[in-house]
């Protein structure tokens, strides 16, 4: 896999996001409470809003526009609502942070 550094676990707060750009598009990279790192399409499967602005608990997060809660696990929208985003590899090395660009490519096609 084509892993790309983005950065450390320090650059994103607990329950908090940030913003990648790729070049198959922008990709949120969120931490939990407890330090697990997730990736996902940064627009939710809802209107697009933009996940990365959103509340993160558990291993969840909110989009901001609407309330639609999205797994940061599977992709997929909880409850009701039905959609999904994609999921991105992520790897965590020491304080490194790093996504795998393959995966966005072959789920783009």
């Amino acid at each position: 896999m084509n892993w790309v550094s983005i950065g450390s676990l320090s650059d994103i707060p607990r329950r908090g996001a940030r913003c990648v750009d790729t070049p198959e598009g922008k990709v949120a990279v969120f931490r939990t409470a407890d330090d697990q790192v997730y990736a996902i399409d940064d627009h939710c499967p809802h209107k697009g809003g933009p996940l990365s602005q959103g509340i993160v608990h558990g291993t969840a997060v909110t989009c901001p526009l609407h309330n639609w809660v999205i797994s940061l696990e599977t992709g997929k929208a909880l409850g009701a609502d039905e959609g999904a985003v994609r999921t991105i590899p992520v790897r965590v090395e020491g304080e490194r942070l790093f996504i795998a660009l393959e995966a966005l490519a072959s789920r783009a096609a």
